[in-house]
């Protein structure tokens, strides 16, 4: 499909995009759309784990895939064009099968696995990555620091998230969530740099899980005052619409946690941090509620479908983050 001949009406200035998951990754694609090279992706790193002695970085693949036109449209994660001959063979030799490796998705994680393994960092090795998929967005890893979520289960301990999501389906009840070593590990640098970075003009919290794609960026020490702090207007991205996630167990998670399974709890979670928040024009009645919260809101069509609806998103985020920019940062 062609690419909309529009254009954003400033064109200076960088943006940041907190991003997990495959909702994230909808949206910063229609973002990349716009910006290219002046919009930075900072992914959760929160699913990272080691299988089969490969090192595993969901977020960010899922990320780099949708940037790249690449990914697997039917399943949402993956490469596109995919086969499943290693998986096939691994599971009849009684290996693990919970977590499925294509074979071309195995490609990218023998590579990252052997450039961390020659003494890169994690953010090294993702920009070697995006450069090999020609991507024209700067896509991070939110710390070369090992973060790993864990999902504390009801009456139960602690299971690694990709434990909680693929091998149990999200079928246990959750009560909690921690994230270990957050506490000793600190931003990327690139995710540093753009957040000193004078031209920064908006940041973005895309429509991904609080819980378990966004909150593990904001739970490293700092970062969380640092976006707050930050003069650029920073906008959330409803990831509920109609009571209910476009897909993952958002709202089976608000539901095991007594919250109210829509798009105010979401704009509650985050209120202190956030400037605006981009409703779906389909819970236009919940606009009012999240005012009195203190935020500016923005009715939109939030559910992205195609890759209009991805590019028509980000053009409005971009439009109500200009209108909330400070008027000196607009003059400069």
């Amino acid at each position: 499909m062609k690419e909309p001949e529009q254009q954003p009406q400033d064109d200076s200035g960088h943006y940041l995009a907190l991003c997990g998951g495959i909702g994230g990754a909808k949206l910063a694609l229609g973002l990349s759309h716009q910006l290219k090279n002046r919009l930075t992706v900072a992914v959760n790193t929160g699913d990272d784990f080691q299988h089969f002695g490969l090192y595993i970085s969901p977020d960010i693949d899922t990320v780099i895939y949708t940037l790249a036109g690449k990914n697997n449209k039917e399943l949402g994660w993956g490469l596109e064009n995919e086969s499943w001959n290693f998986h096939n063979a691994m599971k009849k030799l009684g290996q693990e099968s919970w977590f499925q490796l294509g074979d071309r998705d195995l490609a990218t994680h023998i590579t990252r696995t052997q450039l961390l393994d020659d003494g890169k960092t994690l953010t090294e090795a993702t920009h070697f990555l995006s450069k090999k998929f020609c991507i024209p967005s700067n896509i991070i890893p939110m710390s070369d620091s090992p973060v790993r979520t864990m999902i504390g289960l009801k009456g139960s301990g602690f299971i690694p998230f990709q434990h909680y999501f693929l091998r149990e389906k999200c079928q246990p009840e959750v009560d909690r969530f921690k994230f270990e070593g957050a506490e000793l590990a600190s931003p990327s640098p690139d995710f540093v740099s753009i957040l000193n970075n004078p031209q920064l003009k908006g940041i973005f919290i895309c429509p991904s899980n609080p819980f378990v794609s966004i909150d593990p960026i904001l739970s490293i020490p700092g970062l969380r005052e640092k976006i707050k702090a930050h003069p650029a207007p920073t906008i959330a991205v409803t990831p509920i619409i109609g009571g209910q996630s476009v897909k993952g167990p958002t709202t089976k998670m608000m539901q095991e946690l007594g919250m109210e399974q829509s798009a105010l709890t979401i704009a509650q979670n985050y209120a202190d941090l956030i400037d605006g928040f981009v409703l779906d024009e389909q819970d236009a009645n919940l606009k009012c509620d999240i005012q009195k919260l203190g935020l500016q809101v923005k009715l939109a069509q939030s559910l992205m479908q195609s890759l209009d609806d991805r590019i028509n998103l980000a053009r409005s985020c971009l439009d109500f983050s200009r209108s909330l920019m400070p008027t000196n940062s607009v003059s400069q």
